[in-house]
């Protein structure tokens, strides 16, 4: 008898590199962000994204809510910044983004961080459940790629930038 199918895809997809980025949303008054490697590019015209996030999720819900969230992809450099938004222990609000160089999203009104590769500025155009997780459907509705340099990527559970295993 062989392996769960379930445990073999899940190993499997382990096995694909993925970027990293940090998706920020503005609710009112309150900032959030969370780490994410599921964002695929859905629609070239018109630009549109997907992104992957567990349920239940704050950010989904603050982002359906606001309309809006925006992408921060991490440079090699910022594997720190992706196991700061990946620790669920990490405090709720502005105090998630203490001590880093941000600027709001003219588009979102999401925290930008300071030092990414790009940054998109995203509409929420629909949700799905799927699965464990929700998929939000975003129209692009503007960014930018700010500095040059190499993508964190995760890859079997792990981070690496182009040197190697970053933890």
């Amino acid at each position: 008898m062989g392996e769960d199918v379930d445990v073999l895809a899940r190993t499997a997809l382990r096995r694909v590199a993925s970027g990293v980025t940090v998706l920020t949303v503005c609710d009112g008054d309150l900032w959030h962000g969370t780490t994410v490697s599921a964002v695929v590019a859905i629609s070239r015209d018109p630009v549109v994204l997907g992104v992957c996030l567990r349920r239940p999720s704050a950010f989904t819900a603050m982002a359906e809510r606001s309309g809006a969230f925006s992408v921060n992809v991490l440079s090699d450099a910022q594997a720190p910044l992706a196991a700061r938004f990946a620790d669920p222990e990490r405090p709720m609000g502005r105090a998630q983004f203490d001590g880093l160089s941000i600027a709001p999203d003219p588009e979102t009104r999401a925290p930008l961080i300071g030092g990414c590769l790009a940054h998109l500025a995203c509409r929420v155009a629909d949700r799905h459940a799927i699965g464990d997780h929700h998929m939000l459907v975003a129209h692009v509705v503007g960014g930018r790629h700010d500095h040059a340099g190499e993508p964190l990527l995760t890859f079997g559970g792990r981070l690496f930038n182009d040197r190697g295993a970053t933890q």
